[in-house]
């Protein structure tokens, strides 16, 4: 068996960070497996190297080791050009110029949108374009993002079925995230993309993720079915939340491992604290 815990240095690591290596290392070792760290750094404007070095530490003062070199994703963007290459020869990639703008006036307009897991389905405004209109208007460098074009790739992938470790088997509905982007300028991958082609290329055979991440799922099945990519198993694990009820997350400033050590924590309390869960 082979886990991985892969966040994204655009600030410290919190518990719930924490419960999610933990409890990735623990599959692993229990099973004589391997843990793996990917540090997944695409973004350029939201990544700093003072983050990665901070989940290096952090996982350090927990007591939690990896095995083989940390993977980041800025140094492998071949490998997600590669992956798109192989999509566009398929011809299930289209260009999008539309802003932010452009979509929600069409939304305002059309008076409501289909919802997904990201918020409001894209409404195919330019799925139409001819290849001719394609090539002139990025030949004029209008700026433009990949998408997919899921109504194509479904059908070509046929029916699909993935299984989690907690909700046993699922088939597989990657059509609720409709013609998502792969790839835009300021980001040569999404994080549906550059996650499947890691976690193959990483060879993990179990992903382990918070259940807000359950959705991705069914698309991520569909990439590995059109990539011809191998399908692990997902175990899709609670969340954590303050005393609030409310999840922990880097944007609400939930308390960091960070300040926790600084304060003289135990890490061996902290692990304790979360080890039967993380079983």
């Amino acid at each position: 068996m082979t886990t991985r815990f892969a966040p994204s240095p655009t600030g410290r690591l919190h518990l719930g960070h924490a419960y999610a290596a933990l409890f990735a290392h623990r599959a692993a070792r229990a099973a004589g497996g391997r843990f793996l760290l990917r540090i997944e750094d695409i973004d350029a404007g939201r990544c700093r190297q003072d983050f990665v070095d901070g989940i290096v530490a952090d996982l350090a003062w927990l007591g939690l080791d990896w095995d083989g070199p940390v993977r980041r994703q800025s140094e492998h963007l071949d490998d997600y050009r590669a992956a798109l290459g192989r999509l566009d020869g398929l011809g299930l990639l289209y260009p999008c110029f539309c802003t932010r703008s452009d979509i929600l006036r069409e939304v305002e307009r059309a008076g409501a949108a289909p919802q997904g897991p990201d918020g409001p389905l894209y409404p195919g405004l330019c799925r139409g374009l001819t290849a001719s209109e394609r090539r002139d208007r990025a030949a004029a460098g209008e700026p433009f993002a990949l998408r997919l074009d899921m109504a194509r790739a479904a059908a070509l992938a046929g029916r699909l079925t993935w299984i989690d470790g907690a909700a046993g088997e699922q088939v597989a509905e990657p059509g609720l995230f409709g013609d998502v982007v792969l790839a835009r300028k300021d980001a040569p991958s999404s994080y549906h993309l550059a996650v499947t082609v890691d976690d193959a290329l990483q060879g993990v055979t179990l992903v382990t993720r918070g259940t807000d991440l359950f959705a991705a799922s069914h698309l991520h099945r569909l990439l590995q079915a059109l990539l011809e990519l191998p399908v692990p198993r997902w175990h899709h694990h609670r969340l954590l939340s303050d005393p609030s009820g409310r999840r922990l997350a880097k944007r609400d400033r939930a308390a960091t491992l960070l300040s926790m050590r600084e304060a003289g924590a135990d890490p061996r309390a902290i692990i304790s604290s979360l080890a039967d869960d993380a079983a």
